[in-house]
């Protein structure tokens, strides 16, 4: 990692200066904590970068690291059953941070340790490109999420097996012109680029959630997309069991206290 200096604060937005290597989009650290931040701008030989996190306590001097990389997610088995802020950390995270995240925590998004029955559709020997569906995972009984070959590779399967595995267990491997490169259940996706398709499907079947406040006035496709609009800490992504400060002064994280 590159290492840079604050030398001014304004809120979300610091500068710094000695990221000689410092590229647009880039994922910084700010400060002793580690906040995460994306540079925004680039002049001479001083950087803009947008914190995502409060920076309370940053003062000029403090350093900066430059990842080099681009702000990504990870996509993979466990993604479509939870809840992330807008960095892809877990909301799940009371056991580690208590009932608000702490600044500068770093969390796979992903279960790292939990074994997923992965079935290969694909077979050892199978010539296949970039998008074709390798196997499946079955993430709960209603989803199926299709394990598919990364981006930019193609060439000849190797040891693809089915099986139970981590996220971070090769499922395989696929011999390209460059060599051999190993495959996984999950991958890393750079977000400000979109998503290649090969064609859209008009989401016409609707999505009944049982609730019929929502499903009366509210109603979504399969497949489509809604919004709850809402200030931070409004509750738009409150669980069942987040612990709520009542009227009468009690602190519960009963519901039927509520």
């Amino acid at each position: 990692m590159a290492n840079g200096v604050v030398v001014r604060v304004s809120g979300p937005v610091v500068v710094a200066e000695g990221l000689e290597a410092a590229k647009m989009y880039d994922v910084v650290r700010v400060g002793e904590l580690g906040l995460i931040g994306e540079v925004i701008r680039l002049e001479g030989n001083k950087v803009t970068i947008q914190v995502y996190e409060d920076t309370t306590g940053i003062r000029p001097g403090d350093k900066v690291e430059n990842t080099n990389q681009a702000l990504s997610v990870e996509l993979g088995p466990g993604l479509l059953t939870s809840i992330y802020d807008g960095i892809q950390r877990p909301l799940d995270l009371r056991e580690k941070s208590g009932d608000f995240i702490s600044r500068g925590l770093i969390i796979p998004p992903l279960d790292e340790k939990k074994n997923w029955d992965f079935e290969a559709i694909k077979k050892d020997g199978d010539n296949v490109s970039e998008g074709e569906i390798l196997g499946e995972v079955e993430e709960t009984p209603l989803i199926k999420h299709k394990i598919m070959l990364p981006l930019g590779l193609k060439g000849e399967l190797k040891g693809l097996r089915s099986g139970s595995y981590t996220i971070r267990d090769p499922i395989g491997s696929v011999s390209t012109s460059e060599g051999k490169v190993d495959l996984y259940l999950s991958t890393k996706w750079t977000v400000r680029i979109p998503r290649p398709y090969k064609r859209k499907l008009p989401p016409d079947t609707p999505l009944v959630t049982g609730q019929r406040v929502l499903d009366t006035f509210f109603p979504v496709a399969k497949g489509g997309t809604a919004a709850i609009p809402g200030p931070f800490g409004s509750g738009k992504c409150v669980l069942g069991d987040t612990p709520v400060l009542l009227g009468d002064g009690r602190f519960s994280r009963d519901r039927e206290a509520i």
